[in-house]
């Protein structure tokens, strides 16, 4: 297949994608719905909302126009196929879709080990774009047990099984994962749109993906009441069982350790210098000026994915990165373009 060909191929899926918007109830989209429906039974984050979202941001963003602007930038041309390992998280919904596509595009094979936590969501939309170009079928290989022979490997997941991988894969090209988080920059003088964007990017998903904001950076004697009240439309988290358990859990470990917190049945904002915080927990730390809190965040860079307010993203869209944004700050598709001959 030329690049063309498979550009026009995800072109079709986008559009696959943006039909079940307006018609979800078609039987074309019989599958899709159950494999939905199959999602939150195997995963009780994975609610019909937040993979919805995460459908309607592929749909946006699988557009020829997109897709062309992204890889024209790196002179793909045809290369031996190697076969490139993927060992996927599960966090929030498709998440490795990026990787396997960048595999695709970039003329190799993508051998796939999905997460435990998301087994069917991603097979499915790779099975629909397998429908629509059948040739990519010599290209997509899912396996369950150890990943072997493989000529690089591109493994994401926590501390801990990042040790793992660089031992185990230490021979082969690589890109290993660990956890990041993400944080927020306040200059004290956001309007409400922009802290509603701000707890977009807090809650979307449950604020379990790495673009998911758990600290915030706000100027000292900053009146933490706004974020109770931008946080309001988000009430519906607490119908979900696991989100309620969370912040009942966390609520009472907190009063148990005499933290102070401030909570408003939603939210639990804690003063923190830590970056991660748990799911309905929001950490803060006070700054006395800009440049310390730029310092702060600077000496944690390696443990940021990214920065919402002025610095790296804008607040709100922090989980609607475009395709040439790369987990880690990492090129993944330089990387895969480096493999192989011509």
């Amino acid at each position: 297949m030329t690049l063309q060909e498979k550009i026009a191929a995800f072109d079709h899926l986008g559009q696959w994608l943006r039909r079940h918007e307006f018609q979800p109830d078609s039987t074309e989209y019989a599958s899709l719905n159950e494999v939905i429906r199959q999602a939150f039974h195997q995963n009780g984050w994975f609610t019909e909302d937040e993979v919805i979202h995460a459908l309607r941001y592929w749909a946006k963003v699988l557009t020829e126009q997109e897709i062309s602007k992204w890889t024209g930038e790196y002179g793909i041309n045809k290369t031996t196929p190697q076969r490139v390992g993927l060992i996927l998280a599960g966090n929030i919904p498709l998440v490795g879709l990026h990787d396997i596509f960048c595999v695709l595009l970039s003329g190799h094979r993508a051998i796939i080990k999905h997460s435990s936590s998301d087994p069917v969501l991603t097979g499915e939309l790779l099975r629909q774009l397998m429908i629509i170009e059948p040739r990519f079928s010599d290209f997509i290989k899912v396996v369950d047990g150890q990943m072997k022979d493989i000529d690089a490997i591109i493994a994401t997941g926590s501390n801990n099984s990042a040790r793992h991988f660089e031992d185990y894969f230490g021979h082969l090209p690589k890109i290993i994962r660990k956890n990041r988080t993400s944080v927020a920059l306040l200059k004290g003088s956001e309007n409400q749109d922009e802290l509603h964007g701000l707890c977009e990017d807090a809650f979307r998903y449950f604020g379990l993906g790495c673009r998911n904001v758990t600290k915030i950076f706000v100027p000292r004697g900053y009146d933490l009441n706004a974020i109770f009240q931008a946080s309001l439309p988000f009430e519906y988290l607490m119908a979900n069982k696991k989100f309620a358990n969370n912040y009942t859990y966390y609520k009472t470990l907190l009063m148990m350790e005499q933290r102070n917190i401030l909570e408003n049945g939603l939210v639990l904002l804690v003063e923190d210098d830590r970056l991660y915080s748990p799911v309905s927990v929001l950490n803060y730390e006070f700054y006395d000026s800009m440049n310390d809190a730029e310092k702060r965040i600077e000496e944690q860079r390696d443990s940021i994915q990214c920065v919402v307010g002025s610095i790296d993203v804008p607040f709100g869209s922090a989980q609607n990165p475009s395709l040439n944004t790369f987990a880690d700050g990492v090129d993944t598709l330089s990387f895969l373009v480096s493999l192989g001959g011509k």
